[in-house]
């Protein structure tokens, strides 16, 4: 059997999240696939700075830069197929992108899943997944302007043992 990808998230601030979780419900009350019928604990907007298996709960990182400004940017999707994930682009600063690899080298070396490694990282939030591409146009009408954001927190996610340890902020 296959391990389960542990995670290292960001988490963000309160009004961000709120309308994240806006979008979701949007979707969600048109029919669409929505991240709003997650109804898990662990189930928040997030962005995730590294998945894979095993991935110690503890990370030697240092002082992290939080609160850290961020944009939820335009839409994008994720993905092949007729089904898609649609996502909330980040735009990457300089500091976000030095926290992505802080955390990566961190955990050590491994066989990253290749949009974790150095130079392939796609920040993002998701709103939906498995979005039909004939949904697209309606899922798109539904989302508002770019969010200004900050990260205000990090967690570690263990789905093996349903476990979410804040590590941060």
């Amino acid at each position: 059997m296959e391990a389960r990808m542990s995670s290292v998230e960001l988490l963000l601030d309160e009004a961000a999240e709120a309308r994240v979780r806006d979008e979701w419900q949007a979707l969600a009350d048109t029919g669409l696939s929505s991240l709003a019928r997650h109804d898990a604990p662990s189930n928040r907007p997030h962005i995730t700075l590294l998945a894979r298996p095993g991935l110690p709960a503890r990370l030697p990182l240092a002082r992290l830069p939080l609160p850290l400004p961020l944009v939820l940017g335009e839409p994008m999707l994720l993905g092949v197929g007729e089904r898609r994930v649609l996502a909330r682009a980040i735009v990457p600063s300089a500091a976000l992108l030095a926290l992505q690899s802080a955390v990566v080298e961190a955990a050590g070396p491994a066989d990253d899943v290749a949009h974790f490694r150095a130079g392939r990282w796609v920040p993002h939030v998701t709103l939906a997944r498995r979005l039909r591409l004939t949904d697209v146009p309606t899922a798109l009408a539904l989302l508002g302007e770019p969010i200004d954001a900050r990260a205000v927190g990090m967690r570690h996610w263990d789905p093996a043992t349903g476990t979410l340890t804040p590590l941060g902020g």
